[in-house]
């Protein structure tokens, strides 16, 4: 029951951050050069918790070779979905969604939603996981990892609600609308959480450490697609100190943590 209780809230706090994102973009309007430097902090937060997070507690349980098939997966999910049905994300893409395409919106709407709706239930995956990982007795549920997944995912939500949002406006959805569409498709981070919790609760830490490691991979993709995306029309130097203190941010919380 504590379990379920603590998944179901880390979820419900991604999924309220994202859809508080949204809300702001309807009100008050994003442009993607207002955006630019906080995806590239998002960007930094997946990466650091993939670095020092995620890869080292799935070391512990799995060879190198494993880990590296885990990971590699989870890089390569987001990167043939991306090419093959739409950008995972609109935040980490964000370069690429123009004038043109709001105005075409109807066209790729479809593609966008299901491309989202994955992964938004992967986040929510990752979060149960990290939260099942950290709580294991084999490791002394020291929460490191618990809270910086839930850092990450949480931090990543905002500009992912604030770009879908101005990306239905620009197509020209009402602002109510543009919000619930936000809403019902950052959900499945919930539904994600759920099926997490269902799946992983009685697995081995082999298999949640596989998990983990292929969510990061995904998180993996993501930064770098974010990072290479906004590089292409903004500041270089703003961007890798966005993102370099997104890396930091989350290795101060795991080496506070660990002093605890």
């Amino acid at each position: 029951m504590q379990d379920s209780f603590a998944i179901s809230f880390r979820a419900g706090l991604a999924f309220l951050l994202a859809v508080a994102g949204g809300i702001v973009s309807a009100l008050v309007g994003i442009s993607h050069k207002k955006l630019c430097g906080l995806i590239s902090l998002a960007a930094g937060t997946l990466m650091g918790v993939t670095l020092f997070s995620i890869l080292p507690e799935s070391a512990a349980d799995m060879r190198w070779w494993e880990l590296a098939i885990a990971l590699g997966s989870g890089y390569v999910v987001f990167f043939l979905i991306s090419k093959y049905v739409y950008h995972v994300c609109p935040a980490c893409a964000a370069s690429h969604f123009d004038k043109a395409t709001t105005h075409r919106f109807s066209e790729i709407a479809t593609a966008l939603i299901i491309a989202l709706a994955i992964h938004s239930t992967l986040d929510g995956v990752a979060l149960a996981a990290g939260h099942e990982a950290s709580h294991a007795t084999i490791h002394g549920g020291h929460g490191k990892l618990d809270l910086s997944v839930l850092l990450a995912v949480c931090v990543h939500k905002v500009p992912e609600g604030l770009a879908l949002g101005a990306l239905l406006l620009g197509a020209g959805f009402k602002r109510v609308n543009a919000v619930a569409w936000v809403a019902t498709v950052e959900v499945t981070t919930i539904i994600g959480g759920v099926l997490g919790l269902w799946v992983l609760r009685t697995v081995s830490m082999f298999w949640l450490g596989a998990v983990l490691a292929h969510a990061g991979g995904g998180f993996m993709f993501l930064a770098v697609h974010a990072v290479l995306g906004e590089m292409v029309t903004h500041s270089k130097p703003a961007i890798i100190i966005n993102f370099v203190a997104g890396v930091v941010l989350i290795a101060l919380l795991n080496l506070a943590i660990r002093t605890l």
